[in-house]
């Protein structure tokens, strides 16, 4: 398997749109290639998901696995899920700031207020359908992975005010959000 490079904030690829994918597409082999690609790399980064957009493949799919994952210790597990030609649509109004990184945006995290819970309909790689509600912490990181497909990166939705390097929300403001977030989480269920 291949570890893809990821692309950073400036590269225009970003900011396309990903165009849908047909089931021939979807089924062909190059397709898995990629998509067995993608969670590598993903893995590789330790990131909790991953769009085409990010590896230079304008296509809308994206994947998103949190399993211990050293960058994001407090997200609650999300099994790998691959998910074509999403659509997501919000259940209500209630809305939680998370503070989000990117591996395309690195070194680099801020607020972002994402809807709690949403509806996220979706192909697997099999060309199987999806209807399914994600709550929390794991809506806020599908809503990030399908604003990728849509060209938006988070430091687009970010409140500038919050943004901040690694190492300063390490230092200044990961055990404050922590706590909110884990309170946040065991409250809602994700």
């Amino acid at each position: 398997m291949t570890v893809l490079p990821i692309l950073e904030i400036g590269h225009p690829t970003l900011r396309e749109r990903a165009r849908e994918l047909t089931a021939e597409e979807l089924a062909a082999p190059e397709t898995q290639r990629l998509i067995d690609e993608m969670i590598e790399t993903m893995r590789d980064a330790a990131g909790a998901g991953l769009a085409t957009n990010q590896i230079g493949r304008p296509l809308r799919i994206a994947v998103a696995e949190v399993d211990h994952n050293r960058r994001y210790p407090y997200k609650p597990p999300i099994p790998l899920t691959v998910f074509v030609n999403p659509v997501i649509e919000p259940l209500d109004d209630e809305l939680v700031a998370i503070n989000e990184g990117c591996l395309s945006v690195p070194d680099l995290r801020g607020e972002v207020r994402r809807h709690v819970s949403v509806r996220v309909s979706y192909l697997d790689r099999d060309g199987g359908e999806h209807d399914e509600v994600k709550r929390g912490l794991t809506a806020g990181t599908f809503q990030h992975e399908v604003d990728h497909l849509d060209g938006v990166l988070f430091c687009d939705r970010a409140d500038p005010r919050t943004l901040a390097t690694w190492e300063q929300f390490e230092r200044f403001h990961r055990d404050a959000f922590v706590e909110r977030i884990t309170e946040f989480a065991e409250r809602v269920g994700s």
